[in-house]
């Protein structure tokens, strides 16, 4: 069949919702039995947000190929249950890039370089490859910021041309807008998302849908208001109260027929009945009452919980499969430092440290750490963390405090964590770590071996320096195991602590691969951990318990 193409903007305010939007829309079109891929447009002229500090951008999001992208796109991932790629995050600054670089090369053979039609031309083309690169039969496209921002109006462009070059039947256009709540008055305004439509209307976008958001109750008097001022049908305005539980918005679109909707404008028949019953459960337990574990998150940005958005969703993931409910506890490394959070660490049934760059709270963390493995705390480490774990075991076997990381410390005596030899000589900053998808052989018996319950797994990377294998001897000697190794022995992936109810570290990234209905292993085996040390029951064997079991069958009585 012709693609089909769901365009995103937004109006009034920015962080609106619009990638939960997305994704929500893409779950429902995937319930129906179509191939759905999104891709975000991002008007930053960054090439990619590898080099921007997560206090400006949050969390950067690491796919199966390596593309360094926004967190939106985990947000795709995760409500889609789909495997994206790099033509899947588009920035201005790639766009303007290859330009560029055509007009170098002289491809445009002597041509004027405009923003019409060459900008808006390559903004088209990396459209059209993910429907090339994915299979998918309908390609969700989120523009970032809202209608109004000048970096935008390039990609605003592109979309209004999509719509000659794929045909209107082929293309819808969403806005995502704010209905702001007016106090004195107790009323929402829809003036805002009046100003917003006519505004994308003057750039030859008239919306298909409108997708009203707001944190109070949206009346029905209010939508045909929206559907009057702002040309589109009345069943085409989407009121989206904010939801308490993230994951039960494809639950309210669903409701809301919205999904119906797009495939009747796009004259497409569903293929099966869609079947939320598994996501209605999930949003269930997460309302259910469940006992509590504590988890201390010691982190550099906690200011900016966004920065670790993929974390916090792992660690619900896997207290949602055990019956739990994860309380993160934001500690900032460099308070511990200065004796300053050390009761919130302590009351903690299980310690988490993430990744990171640079030097800043590092001996917090390491701090952190000590506390973990001296107290027999359940200890989960994430690249930098599983380094960090490295160091504070070095400097503990070794009776000193020289165990470094070169990245903290270039003339240590003790280089336990060391630039990765392929990355001595590169220079530029952006896209050049050891990044993407890489096989990981487990070793037997060990702690993450029974978490994963196989012997090779695919993870995703994220780093520039590892563990430096002339200390493996006398690590393991002093005992750490390395029960993750890459297959060709040289990288070590995953180490633990022999004598300890749960240390593991992982040098890659196992967040970026957990899933609401499909939590990360480690994730789990960590939580289980923590939730040992907090006294609390298995649900899971006393649900097995109170499971009769299976009578005989008349062929083995006899």
């Amino acid at each position: 069949m012709t693609t089909k193409y769901i365009f995103f903007t937004g109006g009034v305010v920015s962080s609106v919702g619009k990638g939960v939007t997305a994704a929500a829309i893409g779950r429902l079109l995937k319930e129906r039995g179509f191939s759905v891929a999104v891709q975000k447009l991002d008007p930053y002229i960054n090439v990619d947000p590898g080099t921007m500090s997560p206090y400006q951008h949050g969390e950067v999001y690491v796919l199966d190929d390596g593309a360094e992208t926004d967190l939106d796109l985990g947000h795709y991932e995760r409500f889609i249950d789909v495997s994206l790629n790099r033509v899947c995050n588009v920035t201005t600054g790639q766009v303007y890039a290859e330009v560029i670089s055509k007009e170098r090369r002289g491809d445009y053979l002597g041509g004027t370089i405009q923003v019409i039609p060459h900008i808006t031309n390559e903004i088209k083309r990396r459209i059209g490859l993910v429907a090339k690169t994915t299979g998918a039969e309908i390609v969700l496209v989120e523009i970032g910021g809202t209608v109004g921002d000048i970096e935008s109006l390039p990609f605003l462009e592109a979309l209004r041309q999509m719509r000659i070059d794929v045909g209107r039947e082929n293309t819808i256009y969403i806005h995502v807008t704010w209905l702001p709540y007016i106090g004195a008055t107790a009323e929402l305004k829809t003036k805002p998302t009046q100003h917003s439509v006519r505004e994308l209307r003057s750039i030859g976008i008239s919306p298909d849908v409108v997708v009203a958001r707001s944190d109070h109750p949206v009346e029905d008097e209010l939508c045909e208001k929206i559907a009057l001022f702002c040309d589109v049908e009345r069943r085409a305005v989407i009121p989206l109260v904010t939801a308490d539980v993230l994951y039960e918005v494809p639950l309210i679109l669903e409701k809301l027929n919205i999904g119906d909707y797009l495939l009747e404008r796009f004259k497409l028949e569903q293929r099966r009945e869609p079947d939320f019953r598994e996501w209605e459960r999930l949003v269930q337990e997460v309302r259910r009452k469940k006992p509590t574990v504590r988890i201390a998150l010691v982190g550099k940005y906690v200011e900016l919980h966004d920065a670790y958005f993929s974390v916090r969703e792992a660690l619900e993931h896997g207290g949602l499969a055990l019956g739990l409910e994860v309380q993160i506890d934001w500690v900032h490394s460099s308070d511990l430092e200065k004796e300053r959070g050390w009761a919130v660490v302590k009351n903690a049934d299980g310690i988490l440290v993430p990744g990171g760059f640079g030097s800043r709270g590092i001996e917090g963390k390491i701090r952190a750490i000590r506390y973990a493995r001296e107290n027999e705390v359940p200890y989960l480490g994430l690249c930098l963390g599983m380094q960090l774990m490295v160091i504070e075991f070095a400097r503990h076997i070794l009776q000193s405090d020289d165990p470094n990381s070169t990245e903290f410390d270039r003339t240590t005596e003790y280089p336990v964590i060391d630039l990765m030899p392929d990355q001595r000589s590169i220079a530029d900053m952006g896209g050049t770590m050891r990044l993407g998808l890489y096989p990981c052989q487990l070793v037997k018996g060990t702690r993450a071996a029974k978490a994963y319950a196989t012997e090779l797994v695919e993870e995703r990377h994220r780093h520039r320096f590892e563990l430096n294998n002339a200390y493996r001897d006398v690590l393991q000697k002093g005992g750490m195991l390395f029960s993750g190794i890459s297959p060709d022995g040289r990288l070590v992936e995953i180490a633990e602590l022999a004598n300890h109810p749960f240390m593991v570290g992982t040098q890659f990234h196992p967040e970026f691969l957990s899933r609401p209905n499909r939590p990360h292993p480690l994730f789990a085996a960590f939580l289980d951990a923590a939730r040992r040390r907090a006294g609390i029951p298995d649900r899971l064997q006393e649900v097995a318990q109170e499971v009769p079991a299976p009578e005989k069958s008349a062929a083995v009585v006899s």
